[in-house]
């Protein structure tokens, strides 16, 4: 069968506008890119944003950089999204997002691309806009923004969490490129701690913020600490203060084998309202 000329294009700043109503369809899947929108990234990073145009109108997108982020893309458009990147091997380290399109993303991608070196097929998208306080639930309040002085108490914290979920270290030598950036998740207020005898026992980052809506990663609690109930008031203090300061609308997502995990963010009031799947790469 004869393939027509691939439409995708990548977006300029002209296209935000468009790009967020595409995002704004399923927020709490999408809120990543929608964040990266309103970052400036269409002017900062040309190129980064691919989009699907259906005549005239922007249909779907692809966040093409260090990772693969479909957003709202049919078959059709992810077969054009595998054609324009599928270059691009040697530039990205992982592919995620809502299951189904990941799934046909990687279906097109894995043979030029291949093998993963995993697959997290199902991830259960979880989101809540109850706050834990109105939930009856008790509110640690240990928790707090880290401070920029804080940055290498952070650190450990941060790659332990990072080690444990991905598999291999986040940096090797120094580590001034890593820690460079949880300073800048710190500046902006986006990463909550808890500190005690001069040691993170617990952390958590707001990732992305847009719309309305928040998306929570980098979440980890000292190992000595889990099974001992201080979860659920950590987390809830983290859901509350982001509720009051970035969003009413708080999200995540989590390995389902994770059940700890699940189990907790069930009681602080997540509701599950999707399935992502990640390939590492």
């Amino acid at each position: 069968m004869l393939r027509t000329r691939n439409p995708v294009h990548a977006l300029s700043p002209s296209d935000r506008d468009a790009a967020l109503e595409v995002c704004a369809q399923n927020l709490p899947a999408n809120v990543f890119v929608a964040a990266r929108l309103l970052e400036g990234v269409l002017s900062t990073q040309p190129g980064t944003v691919l989009g699907h145009k259906v005549g005239g109108t922007l249909e779907s997108l692809c966040w093409s950089s260090a990772n693969l982020v479909p957003v709202e893309a049919d078959d059709e458009a992810i077969g054009f999204f595998a054609d324009r990147v599928r270059r691009w091997r040697r530039h990205c380290a992982s592919v995620l997002g809502p299951s189904e399109q990941v799934t046909e993303l990687w279906r097109l991608l894995e043979p030029a691309w291949g093998p993963a070196r995993a697959v997290r097929a199902r991830q259960p998208l979880m989101s809540t806009m109850d706050r834990p306080s109105a939930l009856g639930l008790e509110l640690d309040q240990r928790v707090r923004p880290a401070t920029e002085a804080e940055v290498d108490l952070v650190m450990p914290a941060a790659a332990h969490m990072f080690e444990g979920e991905i598999g291999y270290p986040p940096y090797t030598g120094s580590g001034a490129a890593y820690r460079s950036a949880l300073l800048s998740l710190i500046d902006r207020g986006h990463t909550f701690v808890a500190i005690e005898d001069g040691a993170v026992i617990f952390k958590a980052d707001v990732g992305s913020v847009a719309l309305g809506c928040a998306q929570l990663q980098g979440v980890w609690l000292a190992p000595h600490l889990r099974g001992h109930g201080f979860a659920v008031p950590l987390m809830a203090s983290v859901v509350e203060q982001v509720m009051e300061t970035r969003a009413r609308w708080v999200t995540l997502y989590v390995n389902d084998f994770n059940e700890s995990a699940r189990a907790t963010y069930a009681r602080v009031g997540f509701e599950d309202v999707g399935t992502f799947s990640t390939v590492l790469l």
